[in-house]
Formats: C-alpha cells, structure tokens, sequence
C-alpha cells in the first residue's frame, strides 16, 4: 500500500514547472497519477477513456494492415499504448517537447512501466511536434519526408485552450494543410479535445481533408460524480498535400 500523497518528481521545463504527484483514493485504494504544470492539471490516470478513443477511433477508418502511426504528445502514455494495441499497428514514433514525461515513461515511474519504450515497434523522440508538423522534414528523423497512416495529437486542452503560443497557428487552415502533408492518401488525422465538440474547428478540419467529424466522448467523473464529455476530432484524406 502507498502512501497517502507523494511528489514523485518535479522539473522546471521550457513551458513552467512541472511536476508528477500520485495520491491513493481511499474509496478505491487505487493509486491514481496526476502530471500538473504549475498549479494546472494535465492529465491524470483515473480518466484515460478519451485518451484511449483517441487510438481507437483514429485507427479504426483506416483500411488494410501495417499501420505507420505518429502519436503527438505523450503523457501517462494510454493512446500510445491503445496504437500498439491495434494488431495492424506496425510502427509507432511518438513526440514528446518534455524530457522529463519521456523519462517518467522510459524508467517505468508510470502505471504502464515500460511497455511503450520495450516495444520494438516505438520510438520515443524528444522534439516539438508542432514544428515538426508544419516542416517539410516530418515527424521522422532518419527518413525526411516519411509519411503516415495515422497522426494522432493529445498536447493542448483544445485548439482554442494552449498550453503555449508555440501551436497557435497550427490550428488554422495552413497549419492543417501542413500536417496534411505528412500523412498518405486517405490518412487519418484525430486531435484530443478537453471540451465538447466546436462545430467551427470541424468545419475548418473539412476544408482539408475529405471528411471531418467529432466524436463526443462521455464517461463518469468520480471526483465530481457527475458524467463528463471531451471529444476526439477527426478526420480522413487530405484533399491536397502540401
């Protein structure tokens, strides 16, 4: 049995202070991990249900085996994990600004251990995905210009909620068209939204790509003990590469 409360690590990063707590529930006594940057939480492994409908949802449109995948931002590392399980899942680079999030993830601090940084099939890369996204060299260091079936992004609360200015004008339809670009004929792109769907940023997501939708996600908020809804954005076959 843990102790009630624990500050596991804490880091001053590129974006404020940075710090991972895990506190037990006692109606539960489960351990629950809490990423928070300054007094804000991030992310918290007592509700993963939309991180994991990220990867699921995102991969299920896609036809055939042998997916290629990039996950933006890593987290507790739950859509990462939901991509390998896929079984058509055949390669998984995944983006991370934050040296510390991979370390916590590489080390085994976190609930899943080191299942993602053990699988063959993963590579974790330090690295701004948003840069990434709107440069001409990709997501893929060793082979400039790869593309993807699946990018897959869980980083800011929602496109109107940053955690930095950095990925502003990501969100806009050139920064759209960019990522575009990166992904193969009838590729998928699916965001991670803290908010219900914003029927704006679909229909900016449809003047790209071929098809755009929202999936409202709902699962029940213990601490509040009410239902709460986030949503995965998605969206297939660019229209145009960049």
């Amino acid at each position: 049995m843990s102790e009630l409360f624990a500050e596991l690590d804490y880091r001053i990063t590129p974006i404020g202070a940075l710090s991972l707590r895990r506190r037990r529930e006692l109606s539960s006594g489960a351990d629950i991990f809490e990423i928070k940057l300054g007094d804000e939480y991030l992310m918290s492994s007592q509700f993963t249900v939309s991180e994991i409908a990220l990867a699921r949802l995102g991969l299920a449109v896609l036809q055939g085996g042998q997916l290629d995948v990039v996950v933006g931002g890593l987290g507790l590392g739950y859509t990462a994990r939901a991509v390998l399980e896929n079984e058509k899942a055949k390669s998984l680079i995944v983006i991370e600004l934050l040296e510390a999030v991979i370390d916590w993830n590489v080390t085994g601090l976190l609930p899943l251990g080191t299942k993602l940084a053990s699988d063959r099939r993963s590579r974790i890369v330090q690295g701004d995905f948003f840069a990434l996204a709107m440069g001409r060299s990709g997501f893929d260091a060793a082979a400039p210009g790869r593309r993807f079936d699946a990018i897959l992004l869980d980083i800011d609360h929602s496109p109107e909620a940053l955690l930095d200015g950095r990925s502003t004008s990501f969100y806009q339809p050139d920064g759209l068209r960019a990522l575009s670009a990166h992904l193969k004929p009838g590729g998928v792109f699916g965001l991670w939204s803290n908010e219900k769907p914003d029927p704006a940023f679909t229909e900016r997501l449809g003047g790209v790509f071929a098809e755009a939708w929202a999936e409202p996600v709902t699962f029940h908020n213990r601490l509040q003990d009410q239902p709460c809804t986030q949503t995965v954005c998605a969206s297939h076959s660019p229209l145009e590469a960049a």
